[in-house]
């Protein structure tokens, strides 16, 4: 009797362990020599992104931490603004700017103003900011990695904060509806913006990592650990459309909705694929060579020029995709 009241009120069991978060290849030595031309900007560079309106180039740079600013069509440096801690992800507030900085070390998201780098705002977020979007009626999420948060501002005040995530990670925004990628337990998030309310969630994969969204509304993920592209409708009740096989530890992903063509990098390989989306399915175009190590990807969709950065060399590539 006493052995079946002991069982009685033992514990119940553990929950499963999640497992960690998805994370780029160990690139291995380039083979071929990058497409395009190739310019140092600064030790670690990881996070990127391409202003269509002023030409600009961002890309967060360590050591010290850094926002490099780059004339994208000359490829030299405009200014460098200076950074209290490591950023790995650089998103645009609107056409010309600002860019959203979220500084994982300050636990704050810098706003600067291009194509001069002045900074107009910086606000308190949670624990560890990871990436920053703006939804279509102007509010920013941040996703809080470190403290299971995401944190919704309206101008330089937080005014709602979700904190159901194990570990978010990517963010985008397709319209008013925002998607938010767990690391941790592999699933897609999509929020109302307008209302302000979680409207979804969805298994993602393997292990997801980066996300954007298309012309059409959809949301793109890499499936880094799942070698594979996610395509997701958000017409109606959010769900995954397509499973695109994309060998190669996809990971960073970046999309030119002039060309309507998206493009994602392979840290496996050293390479850059691109892909249509006019038929409707992801078909590749294009497949380059690319700086070892290639982390993170931006397109002007004004010119089409791509930039890829290195994270391990200190570098951004500059490349013209052929024409179509």
């Amino acid at each position: 009797m006493a052995a079946l009241v002991m069982a009685g009120c033992a514990p119940p069991p553990a929950p499963p362990e999640l497992p960690s978060a998805a994370e780029p290849a160990e690139a291995p030595p380039t083979s071929r020599p990058p497409a395009g031309r190739v310019v140092t900007v600064g030790p670690g560079a990881e996070g990127l992104v391409a202003d269509a309106a002023t030409h600009t180039v961002a890309v967060a740079v360590r050591n010290p931490a850094r926002l490099v600013l780059l004339d994208g069509v000359a490829g030299a440096v405009r200014t460098e603004v200076p950074l209290p801690g490591v950023v790995r992800h650089l998103q645009l507030a609107a056409a010309g700017g600002p860019v959203l900085v979220p500084v994982e070390e300050a636990d704050q998201l810098f706003r600067v103003a291009l194509p001069g780098g002045g900074v107009p705002s910086r606000v308190g977020t949670g624990d560890g900011p990871h990436d920053a979007t703006a939804a279509a009626n102007g509010l920013v999420f941040v996703a809080d990695e470190f403290g299971g948060t995401v944190s919704v501002l309206d101008g330089d005040r937080v005014v709602q904060v979700f904190d159901e995530p194990s570990q978010p990670g990517g963010l985008a925004a397709a319209g008013n509806l925002v998607g938010m990628i767990d690391v941790r337990d592999a699933t897609l998030t999509v929020y109302d913006a307008a209302a302000r309310s979680q409207l979804a969630r969805l298994p993602a994969g393997d292990g997801p990592t980066h996300l954007v969204a298309d012309k059409r509304g959809r949301l793109l993920v890499t499936d880094t650990r799942g070698d594979a592209l996610l395509t997701y409708e958000l017409t109606g009740q959010p769900l995954l459309r397509a499973s695109t096989p994309l060998p190669g530890r996809p990971y960073g992903i970046t999309y030119d909705q002039v060309r309507d063509r998206l493009w994602i990098t392979l840290t496996d390989r050293n390479e850059l694929v691109g892909l249509d989306l006019g038929t409707g399915t992801p078909t590749e175009a294009v497949r380059v060579p690319t700086v070892r190590q290639p982390n993170t990807v931006a397109v002007d969709s004004g010119t089409g020029r791509v930039f890829v950065a290195s994270a391990s060399d200190g570098t951004v590539q500059l490349f013209d995709p052929p024409p179509r």
